[in-house]
């Protein structure tokens, strides 16, 4: 009977999962939809928007913003005190009106255009990274004791999906045309092909928040966190309750710092090379945009088929810091191939988006099931919003870098991937560091499989 309900329980949970991915789907593709046009901006005069690599790179840092002074943090600990249905909901719902805000901007062509934008852009990038905590900390929280690192594998490779789609179908919506200047609704119509996904994922997201509603009740969802919740029991311990000291200790301990440092580290290699991905492998290799688009698109393409199945792998076999470390050198392998590889040769472009796309799966699906190993279940939302709090200072740091490089260095393209290669030497010692820790913490258990 008990195995019956756990099976009840576990096709419930896919349910569930399916839900939760399409929002973050449409986060992604929102995010880069102009990642693989960026070329539009390396000119005031090729469109009219008016806006140079300067301030899309400011536009593109906008993600951060509020999320780096001290927005992740609080709503991290208000998912932890309301649960993720109000705070999911709320967030979810500041990222479709940040979202919104954009697309109104890109289509008005005013001189505050790139303001207003900014604008949007920082409420999308605090509403996408509490509803992906909020998606994250469910998954944990429905999968517990069972195959959680590949839920956490599939979910991140639908929504990088996302990203995908933009790479391929945003040079297709902006056609390149030399010596044309783009209209403002050429321009947007990226976005509002975003927007139509955005509607998408509000609805299954309250499918969702209807589901979570009936599996784990009123009393329950408050404490969310408490490792009682988990199993459906509404009876929480003062011991299990949540508390604002807990954030300190979070703070405190040495694992989280390295796991957000890797974290940091790594994806500001990876996201941010993707920002400018066009400005960057079209010089480099000498190809037209749409091909650009397509080479770059094999990292999320990638990420589809092997993050699940190296989640599965950690999940049966474990070894989740090894690799960490493997991802890690795969993604410096990869920048130094684009910063050093022969100009004008294709293969090389494509080798290392193999590395990148390897090294993308890998550590990603290690790292984050990592993170209830290191912390108790009552404070996971406000450690993964911490993580991301610190994942987001690099990436608008790295970001608006990558764009002030790429607009005023001789050889932007090479200079951009030098920064890249430093994150990723970085990447790999963060990874062997935190190596060392489960080896010498054997009761984290750190590399033991995750099923129980």
């Amino acid at each position: 009977m008990a195995d019956e309900v756990k099976r009840r329980h576990l096709r419930l949970a896919w349910i569930a999962l399916a839900c939760l991915v399409v929002p973050m789907f449409a986060s992604y593709y929102f995010d880069d939809m102009f990642s693989s046009i960026s070329y539009l901006f390396e000119n005031p005069s090729l469109t009219a928007l008016g806006w140079d690599s300067k301030g899309y790179g400011l536009y593109a840092g906008g993600y951060s913003v509020l999320c780096v002074f001290g927005g992740l943090v609080v709503c991290g600990i208000l998912l932890d005190k309301w649960g993720v249905r109000i705070t999911g909901s709320i967030f979810v719902g500041m990222m479709v009106l940040g979202a919104g805000i954009v697309t109104l901007a890109l289509l008005s062509g005013k001189p505050w255009s790139l303001q207003a934008a900014y604008a949007g852009c920082m409420l999308f990038g605090l509403g996408s990274e509490i509803a992906g905590t909020a998606v994250t900390r469910s998954i944990a929280r429905w999968f517990k004791g069972g195959p959680m690192a590949l839920a956490m594998g599939l979910q991140l490779a639908i929504a990088r999906l996302g990203t995908a789609f933009a790479l391929v179908l945003s040079p297709k919506l902006v056609a390149q045309q030399t010596g044309h200047v783009y209209s403002l609704a050429e321009t947007a119509r990226p976005a509002l092909v975003g927007m139509g996904l955005m509607a998408l994922g509000l609805i299954l997201w309250a499918f969702f928040v209807a589901m979570d509603a009936r599996r784990f009740p009123k009393k329950a969802a408050l404490s969310d966190s408490a490792a009682g919740a988990a199993d459906g029991q509404e009876n929480v311990s003062d011991d299990e309750t949540f508390r604002f000291k807990d954030v300190l200790k979070v703070l405190g301990n040495k694992n989280f710092w390295l796991l957000g440092l890797l974290c940091v580290l790594f994806y500001s290699s990876i996201i941010a090379f993707k920002k400018f991905a066009g400005a960057i492998l079209i010089p480099r290799f000498g190809i037209p945009a749409g091909t650009a688009g397509w080479m770059v698109s094999m990292l999320p393409f990638s990420t589809v088929i092997f993050a699940p199945l190296f989640g599965l792998l950690v999940d049966r076999k474990g070894h989740g810091t090894r690799w960490m470390v493997l991802g890690s050198i795969l993604a410096l392998t990869a920048h130094l191939l684009l910063a050093y590889a022969p100009a004008g040769v294709p293969f090389w472009g494509y080798l290392a988006m193999v590395f990148l796309g390897f090294g993308y799966s890998l550590v990603p699906a290690a790292l984050w099931p990592s993170v209830p190993k290191i912390v108790p279940d009552k404070v996971l939302g406000t450690t993964f919003a911490l993580i991301y709090w610190v994942q987001n200072l690099g990436l608008m740091t790295f970001k608006m870098l990558s764009g002030n490089i790429l607009g005023s260095a001789e050889n932007g393209p090479v200079a951009v991937e030098q920064m890249f290669t430093g994150l990723c030497i970085a990447a790999v010692v963060i990874a062997l560091l935190f190596a060392r820790t489960s080896v010498r913490h054997p009761e984290l258990a750190l590399d033991k499989p995750n099923r129980e």
